[in-house]
């Protein structure tokens, strides 16, 4: 850990200006440091994440100095019975659903590969996020900066141990979390990068819209195909019987190529979808890791 973190400071050193958001475990808010004025991130939690937030704690200092990774200035503990709040890095976030419509084919690759450095980074030292999505991205496209935050779900990984598949929030959830299948790794979050490029290429958020875990599974087997999918079933023997994942109807693999038209085909690429067929795996065990990522010829 860094000698000049704060670890421990003093709530009234600080002045709340605005929610920035609302999450389950923990809000932001945008606040000023009143000695310095500097401005910050505050992330009080809710009782509910009491645990959570001690565990993000945790891991922002395993990950303190890392590429592209919101940094931790300081907890405030007013007190043994009240949860704790965090005092991050502040940075001029623009709204992703006004931001990514504007992006050129350049902007797309340079912030997925900016959101790929805090991904090598994390995952080398054995981290996984396991809620990559565009609410934990924050983006400043005039200071060209990107920082990844919201790790409320992170987790070490150990090889062969098993995992809670109750992480992450939205759409871009691994289809092994999908399938409840506890032994998982950091390709966890190579599928949601996968998933958020496919939204930026291919001008559709989300990319894979799917009201349950079974329907969001045939979603994904509309363009990945459903023999992947059995395939995944059968090697890892999991069970689909309690969930209705039997019922998925079968689907040929759609290359992705075929889902560029007029309005997106700016976008489209030979390296482009080649990355994103590495990502986008059925199986955890094939998808490109972060380190080889970042030599893919899409980065060139």
């Amino acid at each position: 850990m860094s000698s000049d973190l704060n670890e421990y400071t003093n709530s009234e050193d600080y002045e709340i200006v605005r929610k920035i958001s609302t999450g389950k475990h923990a809000d932001l808010f945008e606040g000023v440091h009143i000695p310095d004025f500097t401005r910050r991130i505050l992330k009080p939690a809710k009782e509910v994440g009491r645990d959570t937030i001690e565990r993000e704690i945790n891991i922002l200092h395993s990950l303190r100095g890392g590429v592209n990774i919101l940094l931790l200035y300081g907890v405030i503990r007013n007190g043994p019975l009240e949860p704790p709040s965090l005092v991050l890095e502040y940075v001029e976030n623009i709204d992703f659903r006004r931001l990514y419509p504007t992006f050129s084919s350049d902007d797309i690759r340079y912030y997925i590969k900016e959101l790929l450095k805090a991904l090598q980074f994390s995952h080398s030292k054995s981290i996984m996020h396991r809620d990559i999505r565009p609410h934990n991205i924050m983006i400043d496209p005039t200071e060209r900066k990107l920082r990844l935050l919201g790790w409320d779900y992170a987790e070490f990984y150990v090889p062969s141990s098993l995992y809670s598949v109750r992480v992450g929030l939205g759409f871009n959830r691994a289809p092994e979390l999908l399938l409840n299948h506890e032994r998982y790794d950091c390709g966890v979050d190579m599928w949601s990068l996968g998933v958020l490029l496919a939204s930026m290429i291919f001008r559709k958020e989300p990319f894979f819209h799917g009201a349950s875990n079974s329907l969001q599974l045939q979603r994904i087997a509309r363009v990945l195909g459903t023999k992947g999918l059995l395939n995944v079933v059968e090697k890892y023997d999991i069970d689909t019987t309690p969930d209705g994942f039997d019922d998925i109807p079968h689907f040929e693999k759609t290359p992705l190529q075929n889902l560029f038209n007029e309005d997106n085909e700016k976008y489209a690429s030979i390296e482009a979808i080649d990355l994103l067929d590495k990502l986008l795996r059925w199986d955890h065990a094939e998808r490109i890791t972060a380190n080889d990522a970042m030599s893919h010829a899409y980065f060139s």
